[in-house]
């Protein structure tokens, strides 16, 4: 009995999950039906992933302890704020006392 609901919990942790993850390759792929195709590629707001990679994800991270560290990483560095200038020398200079700005043309 015990064996019996261990294995329904992993066909709803696994199995759904990479059905319908399935069902939308599918989907995507052949662009039928259209509606279903547009709501599936837009963008969520959220910029995260989807239930079925999260799903699939906390499930590996269970069996996996170097899985959470991976994911505890990846917060990590949504949190942690990023420069594409630092280290480098300004290329730009705005003197806000005298109204000037200075742009200097890339090489």
């Amino acid at each position: 009995m015990v064996m019996m609901a261990g294995l329904l919990l992993m066909a709803v942790l696994v199995i759904v999950p990479f059905t319908l993850a399935s069902i939308r390759h599918v989907v995507v792929r052949s662009g039928r039906p259209a509606w279903l195709c547009r709501r599936l590629t837009a963008r969520a707001r959220s910029g995260g992933l989807g239930l079925g990679a999260t799903a699939t994800e906390e499930l590996h991270a269970f069996f996996n302890a170097n899985k959470r560290v991976q994911i505890e990483q990846r917060r990590t560095q949504l949190v942690m704020r990023d420069d594409d200038h630092a280290g480098a020398p300004p290329r730009t200079g705005i003197d806000l006392d005298s109204g000037t700005a200075v742009v200097q043309q890339q090489r």
